[in-house]
């Protein structure tokens, strides 16, 4: 057996991508395209997530409550964030669509990509091909922009955001 030398911010990104598939039938190959990562590392993020007890020993059911406890508590202190600087980039955090209108703030806060839509302070990718998986994917982009509100957000934001993952992987 492999040892656990943590995980790294990419698994948590090939997790949500396998819960975005909602059942679907995938290859390692299909993630690796999808997420801009290649199968060896789309491998060793599975082989991390399964020794963590975020994934089956096949490798293909995700533990959802167990993903959701670890993101709830500890993923803020795993893969925090602080905000950059000023930039353009695709929105992120409570600046993505569905998050904005629900708050009201003077700041927004964007991955950095120069064809983005936004401007906004900079956010960093959990890795950096996951700004590019979001925008092919409308559900992962939703729980990735949920995630950084995990990683910068205040209480109010944190708790919305939490209410619309546990809707999405719950």
């Amino acid at each position: 057996m492999k040892s656990h030398n943590g995980m790294r911010p990419q698994d948590i990104v090939v997790l949500l991508k396998i819960l975005s598939l909602d059942q679907a039938r995938w290859r390692y190959r299909d993630l690796a395209l999808s997420l801009f990562l290649s199968i060896s590392e789309v491998s060793e993020a599975l082989t991390r997530s399964h020794i963590a007890g975020l994934i089956d020993e096949s490798r293909r059911k995700v533990f959802r409550k167990s993903l959701m406890e670890f993101i709830e508590y500890g993923l803020h202190y795993v893969f925090p964030q602080q905000p950059g600087t000023l930039i353009i980039g695709i929105p992120t955090a409570h600046s993505h669509p569905a998050f904005k209108a629900h708050f009201t703030t003077e700041t927004d806060y964007v991955w950095p990509d120069d064809n983005g839509s936004m401007r906004g302070l900079s956010i960093t990718p959990l890795y950096k091909g996951a700004s590019k998986a979001a925008l092919q994917d409308s559900t992962l982009h939703l729980m990735l922009a949920a995630i950084d509100i995990i990683r910068v957000g205040q209480t109010r934001e944190l708790k919305f955001a939490l209410n619309t993952l546990y809707n999405t992987i719950l």
